[in-house]
């Protein structure tokens, strides 16, 4: 793998020995009804029971033993072996089937081509520098009509400074640039010791549907607290969404368009 893909994995095994909040898995109340805490905004509709379902960059006993217990034939792939270990020591304690690999997010040539219904895609798109690479992958592993539910950064939170000002957050990162964003020290909006990358919304919601996909929502989960304190996450989310969430339906091309244009500015 590329050097950002070891520096990251790497940085996601450390986490799991940490405890980081991200590397948890499911609580025992969320099993009482693991679709509906999953699937928020019920876009997988009433029931996945027999879908084949990937949890994309998704390891950590969560996402997997949950989709799981609702009934689907479960996946994960996580770049961190340490993560899928969660999920396997889960899966084992709670008497569920779920599939382990490990492999990075934009490079699946174990997966079978149309393989899949629906793929689950939390906050990860961040850790690779080109996100579009992703994208072709999950296109190619779904079936026509397959739903593939995303969540990411927005690439302005991911401009913003952590701290906040007198004149609130202000942009200190380029929205047009190339390599990794500065490292970061005690934020809730990054995670700590990886690489991560901005991606433009050209890229994001272009580069989704030039892969195949049709998007039919998208939302900005709500993370803002009008009593929140300066500086607290919920307080810099009041100025700029932190995330955006994306559901999206594999058309039945196979093919790639380009862009008309795309503009590359340096650092």
């Amino acid at each position: 793998m590329s050097t950002p893909h070891d520096h990251n994995r790497r940085a996601w095994d450390a986490m799991v020995s940490k405890g980081n909040r991200f590397t948890l898995p499911a609580k025992d109340e969320d099993f009482a009804s693991p679709l509906s805490v999953v699937d928020q905004p019920g876009w997988l509709g009433p029931s996945i029971v027999g879908k084949k379902l990937l949890c994309l960059a998704a390891g950590g006993g969560r996402q997997s033993a949950l989709y799981a217990a609702a009934g689907a034939q479960v996946t994960v792939v996580d770049i961190s072996t340490a993560m899928l270990e969660i999920d396997r020591e889960v899966a084992s304690q709670r008497k569920l089937e779920v599939r382990t690999v490990a492999a990075s997010m934009d490079h699946l040539p174990m997966l079978a081509t149309g393989e899949f219904d629906i793929v689950i895609h939390p906050v990860s798109t961040c850790y690779v520098p080109d996100v579009v690479k992703v994208f072709r992958e999950v296109a190619r592993i779904m079936r026509a009509g397959g739903i593939y539910i995303s969540q990411h950064k927005s690439p302005v939170s991911l401009q913003c400074d952590v701290v906040g000002s007198q004149r609130g957050y202000e942009l200190t990162e380029p929205y047009y640039r190339s390599g990794p964003l500065p490292p970061v020290v005690g934020s809730r909006h990054r995670e700590e010791g990886t690489l991560e990358y901005l991606h433009r919304f050209e890229e994001l919601l272009g580069g989704m549907c030039r892969a195949g996909f049709v998007i039919e929502d998208l939302i900005e989960p709500l993370h803002a607290k009008p009593e929140a304190m300066p500086g607290d996450f919920e307080h810099r989310s009041r100025y700029v969404a932190p995330y955006i969430r994306l559901k999206a339906r594999r058309t039945g091309s196979g093919e790639i368009s380009r862009p008309q244009s795309t503009l590359l500015l340096p650092d």
